[in-house]
């Protein structure tokens, strides 16, 4: 099973690309994020039209996420347990093919310090412990998505130029290694030890052109999942279309 994970920045704005991806086979599930749609608005028929079940949860003009699947998905939760006055739409579960999946879009957290970055702090820490929650079910779970989060400066082209940032503050950092402390694997890392990978490039200054990329789109699996890791990698092709988002899918092979 392939999973793929990509922040589309609007499902409306580039849903023909989507529907490209999904219909050259890219992935078998395609973890979305900020869709920036309400739910009413969410442009399902064009995922059923073509075979696909896909859920999602949205507001107006922000955040996001769904879930597209070639295979029945079933026991969908929304939401980020652990504050119930968190209206943000920025996480969704479900259960496709014995695997559980999650799609995750992560507070930026800018201005650092400050309110932003103390919800990104308060929202990482109610994701370990849904992470936590999710390993004692002792079955594969792949949380992916954009953490907003540059884990070391191998995965930043200009490490000196982020510092400070939100998504390379030590406390950012901190909490999602947090993850690997539980047992979960970077599966792109993983894969590509020591190497040099993107999976965002800014609209601004000519980034993609450059290469002046960061990596912040992460496959974090759980060690049920690692165990039938083959390969992680990004697909840096739908970054170089017309009008593209600024982020490019990154997917994950799990053996049957």
């Amino acid at each position: 099973m392939r999973i793929a994970s990509w922040n589309v920045n609007s499902a409306k704005a580039r849903q023909d690309h989507i529907l490209d991806f999904l219909k050259a086979g890219m992935t078998d599930v395609l973890l979305i994020q900020e869709t920036k749609t309400q739910d009413p608005n969410f442009p399902e028929s064009l995922y059923t039209d073509i075979g696909w079940n896909v859920v999602f949860h949205g507001q107006k003009s922000y955040n996001g996420v769904a879930i597209a699947s070639r295979h029945p998905i079933s026991d969908v939760m929304t939401g980020l347990p652990g504050d119930d006055e968190d209206e943000q739409a920025r996480y969704m579960e479900a259960s496709i093919g014995g695997v559980r999946v999650a799609t995750i879009y992560l507070p930026n957290g800018n201005p650092a310090p400050g309110p932003k970055f103390d919800y990104k702090l308060a929202w990482m820490n109610r994701l370990t412990a849904r992470a936590t929650t999710l390993l004692k079910d002792e079955v594969p779970v792949v949380l992916a998505g954009d953490f907003n989060v540059i884990p070391q400066d191998i995965d930043c082209y200009d490490p000196p130029g982020w510092e400070g940032d939100a998504l390379t503050r030590p406390e950012s950092r901190v909490a999602f290694f947090s993850l690997a402390n539980l047992g979960y694997t970077d599966a792109l890392r993983a894969c590509h030890p020591g190497q040099i990978v993107y999976s965002y490039w800014d609209y601004q200054a000519g980034a993609w052109q450059k290469d002046n990329g960061v990596r912040i789109d992460h496959l974090m699996l759980s060690p049920e999942a690692t165990d039938r890791l083959v390969m992680a990698d990004v697909d840096k092709a739908p970054r170089g279309l017309e009008k593209p988002s600024d982020h490019t899918p990154v997917w994950v092979d799990l053996r049957d």
